[in-house]
């Protein structure tokens, strides 16, 4: 398993650029912009990192910025930590044979997120392309919010 990411949902982006990037002197390493989801993405990285940021896309902080007003309650405003792993489906198992629920089952072979003893959400991403998608996990529904 290796660490990518936290994400935070963010209201005012540029002010949000200001404390992290003019402030903690952060570096924007890189930004998506989706017009069919109306969100922004900007990934974030230390001056220490930058190097390894830029190459692996490791370890940063994703500011989200969803272009349609939000009031974040519930502590919606953290996302998630974010972590690549060798076998998605091979993790998921381990984890629910340890007793956690998977809250969002890895159906695409892909993409999977449960919660910490805390409620913080974890979000499993496979590494390289998605594995095909296959029983038990493409029929298991989503539980509770992740």
């Amino acid at each position: 398993m290796r660490y990518l990411h936290t994400m935070i949902r963010v209201r005012d982006l540029q002010q949000s650029l200001d404390f992290f990037c003019t402030k903690l002197g952060m570096i924007e390493c890189d930004r998506i912009d989706s017009e069919a989801g109306r969100f922004t993405l900007v990934y974030l990285c230390t001056v220490a990192d930058k190097k390894q940021a830029l190459e692996t896309h490791v370890p940063l902080i994703e500011l989200t910025f969803n272009w349609d007003t939000e009031d974040y309650s519930g502590g919606r405003n953290f996302g998630h930590l974010a972590f690549e792993v060798d076998d998605i489906y091979e993790t998921c198992q381990k984890l629910m044979d340890a007793g956690v629920l998977i809250n969002r089952p890895p159906r695409d072979g892909n993409m999977a997120f449960i919660r910490s003893p805390d409620n913080i959400s974890i979000e499993f991403l496979q590494k390289g392309q998605a594995l095909p998608p296959q029983e038990p996990w493409l029929s298991m529904v989503n539980t509770g919010s992740w």
